[in-house]
C-alpha cells in the first residue's frame, strides 16, 4: 500500500519545500553529470559505498529546480528499510511513485534511484520507464562493480551512460582549498602537504574531511568497513562463510600492497583457492579491494602469476589494519595506487623480474613507470632507482616516475623524482 512511503519520502525529498542541498565539496564530477542531462540515456553512477554518490545526486536535482518543479523530481534511497519490500519486488516502484505522486499533486518528470543494487530486477523496470519515455531523466547508483553485469542488465545496453565515482582526489582538495594554479600550489605548499598527510592516513571519504577529530574520524571509517563487509560482500552476495570472508578482508588489508597467490591465502585461513578466488571478486566489486597483475605481454603469465593486493581508501587501512599506522612505506604506495585510479589510469600493472617496480600506467602509444618512494634514503635509492630503470628498459618505456613524499630532483631526462604533492596537482 503506497501510504506506507509517505514518511520516507518526505524525509527524502526536502527539495519538495524548494530549498536546495548544501554540499561542502564541489567534485571534479559535478560538471560532467550536469552536463550530461541533455542527454535520454540514463545515467548511472557507480562506486564505493559513501564516496559522494548521494552528494552527487543532490548537486544534479540542485541544477534541474532551476528550470523544473522540485516536487517533479523524485529521490529514492534503497539502503533505507523502509524500501525493503521493494528488495524482492521491483514493482513496489511503482508504488513509491504513486505514493509521491498523491503527496505532491504532480506528475514525476525525473527520478533518482539510489544504490538501486539492492532490488532484485531493477533493470527490468528501469527499461520499462526508459522505453516508455515516463521520465525525462532517470539516474541511479550503486555500490557493486555487478551493477550492469546481470543478465537483466543486458536489456540495458545502449540506453545507458556510466560514470564511475572515487572518494576525493589530490586534486580536488587542492581546488577546494582554492589551489588552482601551480603559482599558488608552490606558493601554498604546506598546505598542500597538509592534505598529502590527511590522505594519507585518513583516505578520501568526503565524510571523513569534514571531521578534524582523530578518534572520531576512526569510528566512522571503521563502520564504513563494516557496512561494506556485511551490505556489499556479504548480504549481497548470501555468502554464509561470514568468517572466512571476514578473516580474509582483515588479513588483506594489513598486508596491504604485499604478493600473494590464491592457493597461499587459502592455506592462511584454512580454505580453498577457489574460496579464495570468489571472496577476492567479491570484495573487487565492492570496490573494497583490487589486486594488480605482474605485466606481462603473455595472458596466461599475468593469471598464472602472484598478485599485488591494494585498498581502495588509505583510511579504511589506518581504521581497521593489525599494527599499520606507522608504515608509511605501504600506505604511501597505496595511496598512490588509489589517486593513479582517481585520475583515469584504469590499466594499471607492477614489474617484477629480478627487481620492481611499482606501477606500470600501460597505454599502447605511452606508456609510463612509476616508482613509489616516501622518501630517498642512502639504503633505498639504488634499488629504487634500478626497479624503475630495469622496468623502463624491458618494456621499453620512454618515461619514469619516482614518486616520494617531499624529495625532487631529475635523474636522467627520462626519469624525474616528483613529490606526491606536485605530480597529482593536474599542474604541470
Amino acid at each position: 500500500m503506497a501510504f506506507q512511503y509517505e514518511q520516507v519520502l518526505l524525509d527524502q525529498n526536502r527539495h519538495w519545500g524548494s530549498v536546495p542541498y548544501s554540499h561542502e565539496f564541489l567534485r571534479s564530477h559535478d560538471g560532467l553529470s550536469i552536463n550530461r542531462l541533455h542527454l535520454q540515456e540514463i545515467q548511472i553512477i557507480t562506486g564505493i559505498r559513501r564516496c559522494g554518490k548521494s552528494t552527487l545526486l543532490q548537486t544534479i536535482m540542485n541544477h534541474l529546480m532551476k528550470t523544473q518543479d522540485p516536487k517533479t523530481i523524485l529521490y529514492i534511497n534503497f539502503d533505507d528499510p523502509n524500501y525493503t519490500a521493494a528488495y524482492k519486488d521491483a514493482s513496489q516502484i511503482y508504488s513509491i511513485i504513486t505514493a509521491a505522486e498523491t503527496m505532491t499533486q504532480t506528475t514525476i518528470e525525473s527520478i533518482f534511484l539510489d544504490e538501486v543494487q539492492n532490488v532484485e530486477a531493477w533493470e527490468r523496470y528501469v527499461k520499462s520507464a526508459y522505453d516508455s519515455a515516463r521520465f525525462k531523466k532517470i539516474v541511479v547508483t550503486g555500490s557493486n562493480a555487478n551493477l550492469l553485469n546481470s543478465d537483466y542488465a543486458k536489456l540495458l545496453s545502449g540506453r545507458y551512460i556510466k560514470t564511475h565515482l572515487y572518494p576525493i582526489a589530490f586534486h580536488e582538495l587542492l581546488g577546494n582549498s582554492s589551489i588552482t594554479t601551480y603559482q599558488q600550489l608552490v606558493a601554498q605548499k604546506a598546505l598542500a602537504l597538509k592534505h598529502t598527510n590527511t590522505l594519507l592516513q585518513y583516505g578520501g571519504f568526503p565524510r571523513i574531511h569534514c571531521i578534524d577529530n582523530h578518534d572520531e574520524r576512526i569510528e566512522l571509517l571503521k563502520s564504513y568497513y563494516d557496512t561494506i563487509l556485511l551490505k556489499d560482500c556479504i548480504a549481497n552476495h548470501s555468502i554464509r562463510d561470514t568468517a572466512t570472508l571476514t578473516q580474509l578482508a582483515h588479513y588483506l588489508i594489513s598486508n596491504i600492497t604485499t604478493l600473494y597467490s590464491y592457493n597461499r591465502l587459502g592455506k592462511i585461513v584454512n580454505s580453498n583457492e577457489n574460496t579464495m578466488q570468489q571472496f577476492i571478486r567479491i570484495f573487487k566489486n565492492a570496490y573494497l579491494f583490487d589486486e594488480l597483475k605482474s605485466f606481462s605481454y603473455s595472458l596466461s603469465e599475468q593469471l598464472r602469476s602472484n598478485k599485488k593486493i591494494f585498498c581502495m581508501d588509505n583510511g579504511l587501512i589506518t581504521a581497521t589494519a593489525f599494527q599499520f599506522s606507522d608504515n608509511f612505506g605501504k600506505l604511501f604506495e597505496n595511496l598512490i595506487y588509489a589517486e593513479l585510479k582517481k585520475t583515469g589510469n584504469e590499466e594499471l600493472y607492477f614489474f617484477r623480474d629480478h627487481q620492481e617496480c611499482d606501477f606500470i600506467l600501460h597505454n599502447p602509444k605511452n606508456a609510463i613507470a612509476v616508482q613509489a618512494c616516501y622518501q630517498l634514503t642512502s639504503e633505498n635509492r639504488i634499488r629504487e632507482i634500478s626497479g624503475l630503470q630495469a622496468a623502463m628498459k624491458k618494456l621499453h618505456i620512454k618515461k619514469g616516475f619516482l614518486i616520494t613524499y617531499n624529495d625532487e630532483e631529475k635523474i636522467t631526462n627520462q626519469i624525474l623524482v616528483i613529490p606526491f604533492w606536485k605530480y597529482f596537482s593536474k599542474m604541470i
